[in-house]
């Protein structure tokens, strides 16, 4: 796996919009923050578009992603906000001089797209991280400043009831389970095979919780995993007559046949602690009386 170069103190950063339309004004503070870092922010077209719910339209998102991806001089790229939107223009981006040089792409929801698309395809890194719209979650942005520099990023929290105990070393993939889901079958979906997985989700109904984790079931994505990480399920939903489960018991059950550690409640996702984390970035993972997830990777 390609593990592209940390940023130094000026080096220019790209924003740009894929998804969700986003005005320059809701994300100046996150450019303050990125400057006081070291970093030179550039704006992308994007930011200020709007085509309904988009920011622009998908060929001036495409257009916009595409500039950041070829310009050498932009040494790493961030999403402002999610939504929903880039999967809509993956199929057009041209990523030749992306893989002669690498950078990293950062934000997480949405952009879970460009994660399975990137690592799988070009086994190129990624950083699953906030986005610049959320810039007041305090420690997910210290986390992602670590990431971006090359800081040491390891994480250590309690224990949560329903873990499955164990160690497993290995390469960390995914995000949002529901992207991931509506990636089977497509040249961005992913490949778990001996890999340690992490999902997060958003906004959903339990029973289509359900749907998603035998998906990824009855299609072996679940069979051969080194670990599992459960990051938050927020905001999950019910209907009138109770699905009966809470999603990380939906999960839980859905792997409990197999032998590997399953930690719950990691504190990355739809929450104010979201915590950065390199996907593609060889780990070990740790389940016993507390988790501790070390990353193998050196600046």
């Amino acid at each position: 796996m390609i593990i592209p170069p940390f940023l130094n103190r000026n080096d220019a950063i790209g924003i740009v919009a894929t998804a969700r339309g986003i005005a320059l004004e809701e994300i100046n503070p996150a450019i303050t923050i990125l400057e006081s870092w070291g970093l030179k922010p550039t704006v992308g077209k994007t930011i200020g578009l709007k085509d309904h719910q988009f920011a622009g339209s998908d060929a001036e998102r495409m257009e916009d992603l595409q500039q950041m991806l070829d310009d050498e001089n932009i040494k790493a790229i961030i999403l402002a906000r999610g939504g929903y939107g880039t999967v809509r223009i993956i199929d057009d981006l041209d990523f030749t001089k992306f893989i002669q040089q690498p950078k990293w792409v950062c934000g997480f929801s949405d952009a879970t797209v460009l994660h399975s698309h990137i690592i799988h395809n070009f086994r190129i890194a990624t950083i699953h991280s906030e986005m610049l719209v959320n810039h007041h979650k305090a420690v997910a942005m210290e986390s992602l400043r670590k990431a971006l520099l090359g800081e040491e990023l390891n994480y250590q929290i309690s224990s949560n009831p329903s873990n499955k105990k164990g160690i497993a070393e290995g390469i960390i993939i995914g995000g949002n389970l529901s992207l991931i889901y509506s990636l089977a079958g497509t040249a961005s979906d992913i490949d778990t095979d001996e890999k340690i997985l992490f999902l997060e989700d958003l906004d959903e109904y339990l029973y289509h919780v359900d749907r998603m984790m035998m998906n990824l079931k009855r299609s072996g994505k679940l069979a051969y995993l080194q670990g599992l990480i459960v990051g938050s399920m927020t905001e999950m939903k019910d209907n009138k007559i109770p699905f009966g489960k809470t999603a990380e018991e939906i999960i839980l059950d859905a792997v409990k046949e197999y032998d590997y550690p399953v930690c719950f409640g990691f504190p990355a996702g739809h929450i104010t602690e979201n915590n950065a984390m390199i996907l593609g970035g060889a780990a070990r993972l740790e389940v016993g009386d507390s988790i501790k997830l070390n990353y193998k990777i050196k600046p």
